[in-house]
């Protein structure tokens, strides 16, 4: 690929949010801050155009819906950017998703609004973690431009190879 073909090229990501996040704003605000899911959607978009990235924003309760996202991630080579929330704790079907996405030489990038380690007990374990390309959290809505920031990072290093 030439160096033109590279700065012209636009990354694809998908932002997945998991359950709950479609309440931020009114759910738990002294934790996930003030500003709702709209207002996500719209800092991400800015972000990924900031970055050269075309940038697509879901949320979902669904855990089933968000194992079709990481296959769509996968069989599109589409990079995510994914928060699972509360699936974060538990499944197993959601990590092996998207360890797919990983495996396909895609950026996996988990995201928390807050620090799950620095809460309950049952939050500090994340079976999405260890297949993630890199997790940022605790850093509010600015994690996920964090996270942006990583995908084309890392999307520029595939272009190298």
């Amino acid at each position: 690929m030439t160096e033109a073909e590279i700065e012209t090229k636009t990354h694809r990501v998908v932002v997945v949010n998991g359950p709950n996040l479609g309440r931020l704003g009114v759910r738990e605000p002294e934790v996930y801050g003030y500003q709702d899911l709209t207002q996500l959607k719209k800092d991400c978009l800015l972000w990924g155009q900031e970055l050269g990235l075309s940038v697509e924003v879901r949320q979902t309760d669904d855990e089933g819906q968000m194992v079709s996202w990481m296959h769509q991630a996968v069989d599109r080579k589409t990079a995510v950017v994914i928060n699972p929330a509360a699936f974060t704790h538990y499944s197993y079907s959601l990590a092996d998703a998207a360890a797919q996405v990983s495996k396909s030489g895609m950026p996996l990038i988990e995201v928390h609004i807050s620090n799950p380690a620095s809460r309950e007990t049952f939050r500090k374990h994340s079976v999405i973690s260890p297949i993630a390309t890199a997790t940022i959290t605790g850093m509010g809505f600015y994690g996920y431009r964090l996270a942006l920031e990583a995908v084309a990072h890392f999307s520029e290093e595939i272009d190298k190879d």
